[in-house]
């Protein structure tokens, strides 16, 4: 039988936060999980863009709430700021959807605090975000933690622990994508692992939304290439899944009741770029233990961001 967005749970009573929820897939799981009820919280960088978003949601007369925050995820300073507000005005956190993410750059960008800008956003911004709303997470009956990974993954054969910022050059923007969406799976490996050691419900898992049409996809191309352009858009618009489809392994993976922990979940058509959603393979350098361990003494370090510690 295929899953679909009417199969999810009420959602009534609980609360959600997805990062990046202005467009595309994040926009599309914010509406998946209003439309069972619970109440989301669209955690965006530019509040302008995301208020035009969230009025799109709320014209859809969805039972759940819909709330907008500000979060920059490429600042530290931002999220720390984000995670305060939150916890002062709410009490658990049901949901958290690490949805946030950038692609691509002709040349090496940074973070404003330095780091790789795919690395700091994809990944570092939302290990510490985690990190200060463990508390809010702790505090819910069923917590789940969800990051929207990449098939991308498996183009890199791991993570430079000695140079992630790439601070010693060698800079190649696919493959530092491709890393950090490596931590990604690394991270919800990991955060899975102490959760069940430390006796916690809480839940973590990865997914990813196979090739989905969406704003992140003009990354592709951070040449300009008029022909890269032109064949990115013939491909999105006839190959493509629309973004419903790409936001349906994210809600899976945060609602179906299957879900124990450590799963990855996509599409299960060919080369999980299309199909319905469901546990997928991932690299096997996604699941060792090792180098999870290596990634969150790392993020710990570079974020300032502890938790968890065995």
């Amino acid at each position: 039988m295929t899953w679909t967005a009417s199969d999810i749970p009420s959602l009534s009573g609980r609360t959600a936060i997805v990062t990046g929820a202005n467009s595309g897939i994040g926009l599309e799981t914010a509406a998946g999980l209003a439309e069972r009820g619970a109440t989301v919280i669209m955690a965006c960088r530019n509040l302008a863009k995301a208020e035009k978003a969230a009025d799109s949601l709320r014209t859809r007369q969805l039972p759940g709430e819909i709330r907008l925050m500000q979060l920059d995820v490429a600042n530290l300073s931002s999220v720390r700021a984000f995670a305060e507000e939150f916890s002062a005005q709410h009490p658990c956190l049901d949901l958290l959807i690490n949805n946030a993410g950038v692609m691509g750059a002709t040349k090496i960008l940074r973070t404003k605090d330095g780091f790789e800008s795919q690395f700091g956003t994809n990944h570092l911004g939302h290990f510490a975000l985690t990190g200060l709303l463990l508390e809010r997470l702790k505090a819910a009956p069923a917590p789940r933690v969800i990051a929207v990974s990449s098939v991308a993954h498996k183009a890199t054969q791991g993570i430079d622990f000695d140079d992630p910022n790439y601070e010693r050059g060698g800079y190649k923007p696919f493959l530092g994508y491709a890393r950090s969406k490596l931590a990604n799976l690394l991270f919800m490996f990991e955060l899975d692992r102490r959760c069940k050691a430390a006796g916690l419900p809480l839940i973590a898992a990865a997914a990813h939304p196979g090739y989905t049409a969406s704003n992140i996809t003009s990354g592709a191309n951070p040449e300009g290439s008029r022909i890269k352009d032109f064949l990115v858009g013939i491909g999105n618009r006839f190959f493509a899944m629309s973004a419903v489809g790409g936001a349906r392994p994210t809600l899976y993976a945060a609602t179906h009741a299957d879900i124990r922990g450590g799963e990855f979940i996509g599409p299960v058509g060919p080369l999980q770029f299309w199909g319905p959603p469901g546990p997928v393979a991932r690299k096997a350098t996604a699941s060792d233990p090792q180098a999870a361990s290596r990634l969150w003494s790392l993020s710990q370090e570079l974020t300032g961001v502890r938790m968890l510690d065995d």
